[in-house]
This record gives structure tokens, sequence and C-alpha cells, in this order.
């Protein structure tokens, strides 16, 4: 950013502390950050904690938080049931090298919500459950190929890169074997006829997708299309995969499997599952997962898969899924974090449309994103209509423009990702909706001030 922006001047005055780190962090870090998407320009803020729907820098800012541990926060930070879940099982040791009690109630809990879930296998992250996934689906069916629609994230190992934010064309990304990327196809988002023609030649193993589209329906999918792709992938022989890392008891207490009726073959989740923790699992059909079976893999005549890690199923991870998910379970989280999104939606959407702007504020159940109209369509903020705007047009906004809105929002106290999108959750409240609205109108006047908008 340039040195004479009046946004970035404040931000460097309001953190200093922050500021401080991220020289430091240059040195340790490509590009100073430890996840892409924590990338800001010149830098992000540096968080000492976190309480309720809220943050801390380590300069004593204080933050609406919108980011929401990358949407793994439904009951916001430090939910009082949940640490005191962590520091007990913490207490008690964090690696045992063997079995414990509470893998056995963690899954109990996961498929009492989920009931697709006939067996469970923890993992200890989101990429990891995908990868099983995919392994378990290709291994049980036979075929070779992968089919993911584009856009979608499912994570960063090496069948999930291309086609994600770049090489839309199917080819390798760097690191990536040529044959890994061959073995994807790539389909366009909410075409039932182009997935119906690519899985017609019989090779397809398994479709992977996140069930309302892209980025938690930045790019949506309409939930009709879900169940026609249900029945498409039963007709051709094909499993169906949903990533419910993060719509998994979010969208639902049953996920979004649960909210449109659709029943997977394969589930994984992350994020949530975990309660904020480092964990993740794999679950469907007994027939797929008895592939990880040592008895049953064989008497079916197959290989068993092999599958460890040392932090799979970990007590502190189980403790706080545990805990957390008992709670999501009784459906009083989830209905206030949709409840408090819909009016945050309407506000904002105020905002823009009392401004003047032809931008729009959008999404489902607890999620919104911030559209800033790239190639200029005639939109009015409360009558936007996501599912006619292509794919391009959420993917590639204005880079600039994105990166000091968010900065600016920051300055007046709110933290979205860097999609300008974001999470709420059972600890937000109707003052945080008007306080995300007085920094929207705070920040867009600024934008008008440098130039920008």
């Amino acid at each position: 950013m340039a040195s004479n922006s009046r946004i970035v001047a404040a931000w460097r005055d309001r953190t200093p502390g922050s500021a401080e780190l991220a020289r430091e962090a240059a040195g340790l870090f490509p590009s100073g950050i430890t996840h892409d998407a924590r990338l800001q320009d010149p830098y992000g803020p540096y968080i000492a904690r976190g309480q309720g729907g809220h943050k801390w820098d380590v300069d004593g800012n204080r933050y609406v938080d919108f980011y929401g541990g990358h949407g793994a926060l439904i009951l916001g930070h430090a939910h009082p049931e949940v640490t005191a879940a962590i520091s007990a099982a913490a207490a008690e040791g964090t690696q045992f090298g063997a079995s414990h009690p509470r893998e056995v109630l963690w899954a109990a809990q996961i498929r009492r919500m989920v009931p697709s879930c006939e067996r469970i296998r923890f993992t200890s992250s989101g990429t990891e459950a995908t990868l099983m996934a995919v392994r378990l689906a290709r291994a049980f069916t036979g075929r070779p190929k992968l089919l993911r629609f584009k856009g979608h994230f499912h994570g960063w190992h090496d069948h999930m890169t291309t086609g994600f934010a770049s090489h839309f064309d199917g080819s390798a990304t760097p690191g990536v074997l040529a044959g890994v990327a061959e073995g994807v196809v790539l389909a366009p988002p909410g075409d039932l006829e182009a997935t119906e023609r690519l899985l017609a030649g019989g090779e397809v193993a398994a479709v992977i997708l996140e069930p309302t589209g892209a980025s938690f329906g930045q790019v949506p999918l309409r939930p009709e299309f879900l169940r026609a792709l249900r029945e498409a992938t039963e007709r051709h022989g094909t499993l169906l995969i949903m990533d419910e890392v993060v719509t998994g008891f979010r969208i639902a207490p049953g996920g979004a499997q649960a909210a449109f009726g659709v029943r997977p073959d394969l589930s994984t989740f992350a994020k949530i599952v975990a309660g904020g923790m480092p964990g993740a699992a794999v679950g469907g059909r007994k027939d797929i997962l008895d592939l990880l079976d040592f008895t049953a893999a064989p008497a079916a005549g197959r290989e068993k898969i092999g599958h460890q890690g040392t932090y799979n199923a970990n007590p502190v991870a189980a403790a706080a899924g545990i805990a957390c998910l008992r709670i999501v379970e009784r459906g009083e989280a989830t209905a206030h974090a949709d409840a408090v999104a819909a009016e945050m939606r309407a506000a904002l959407n105020m905002v823009l449309a009392e401004e003047g702007l032809p931008w729009a504020v959008y999404g489902t159940s607890s999620g919104f994103h911030l559209f800033l109209n790239p190639a200029r369509r005639d939109v009015t903020p409360e009558r936007f209509d996501p599912y006619v705007v292509p794919m391009e047009e959420f993917k590639t906004p204005p880079a600039r423009l994105v990166s000091r809105l968010r900065l600016a929002l920051l300055l007046h106290g709110v933290d979205v990702n860097g999609r300008l999108s974001g999470f709420t959750s059972a600890a937000h409240d109707a003052a945080d909706v008007a306080e995300a609205a007085r920094a929207l109108r705070a920040s867009v006047r600024m934008l008008r001030e440098e130039g920008e908008v």
C-alpha cells in the first residue's frame, strides 16, 4: 500500500506492537505468516486473547471477531464449558500413545448427531480428513478419478490444489505431479449437465464438494443441486463425499446433510467437530470405512488401507469436541448464530444502500460475504441475487480495495477474513451487529476520502 494512505498511517499508529511482531515474523516465516489467508498489507493484528465474540490484540485494541477462528468457533472464544474440558483433559495428559475413553465418547457423539457416520476415523486436520476420504473412495470403487468443483476448497494436499484459486485448466500446481492432477476432474459449480457428462465415463470414484458452495457459500449452490447430485452419483456408481469441515454442525446440529436431507457416502469434519482445537474426522458407510479395519478388509478380499497419526483423537481435542458438540446438539447455538447473521446481512446492506454503493452482503446460515461488484453490475444491496453471478466475479475481487477495506474495518474495531466474509457465533449479539454497521459506514467513507470508491 502507498505510504500516503490515511488508512495505512492510522493502522500503523494504532498497532505498534503488531508492527514489531510482523517485522520479526518476516525473518522467520515465508511472507511473515503461518497461513496464506492471514496475509494483510502492511500486516494484520497480532492477537493476545479472545473472549466470547471479541478479541484483543497485543496493543490492547478490541475487535468484534467475525473471523471466528476460520469458522471453528461456533460458541465464540473461550467458552467456559469447552475451556474447562480442555483444562481437565490436559491436566491428565496430552498424549498416551494408546486408546482412551474420550475418543469413544467423541465418536458416539458425532454418530448420534450425524447418522450417516456409521464408522468414524479421526485425523488431526481437515486436509487429512479429505485425503483419507479420497483414498477410501478410490480403493472402494477401484476407479482412478476424483471430481471436484472449481473454486471449492478441500485442504492443501496434492489432489486439492488445482482449480481452487488457480490452474482452472486442470494443470498441476508447483510441486504436484502431473499424474496426480490428471486424476482430478474439474466441473463448473452448480452445472448438473456438465457433471453428468463427466460422470458418464465410469472412471470417477467420488465427487467431493462444499455443500453450500465454495468458501461457505461465497459462490453459492442451490440445495436442489445437492439433491440432484446425490441422485446422479447413485446412478453412476460414484461415491458422494460431503466436505463438512466448515458446514458441519454450523448449518445445523447435524450438518448441511441434515439441513438439506442428503445422505452422503462419506463426510469430512474439522473445526467445530473438535471444539476449535486441532482435530478432524472422516465418517461414513461401514462397508467403506471397513477398508481401514484389520479384520473386515481381508475378510472382504481387500487390502487394508494403512493409517497412522500420532495426534489422532488426542484426549485434549476429544474433550473439547465432546463439550462443544453437546452444546451444539441442543440447537440453540446454531439458531442464535443464524439469527445474528441474518440481522447482520440486513444491517450491512442498509449501510450500503444509504451510502449509494452498488455492493451487497449475502450469505446463508451463520455466514456473510461482501460482494464488491467488480463487473459493475446493476446491484441493489437489499435485492441482490448471488445465484446469477459467475464464480469468477466472486473469486477475483479488486485486491487493493479488498485489502484497504479490511484494514479500515480493523481500524474501526471489526475483524473479517481476507475475502471480506465472516462467521457469526452464539456469542455475538445485536450490539455487535450495530458496531459492524457503524464500522462499515466509517470504512466506506474513509475509502471515499482516499479515492478508492
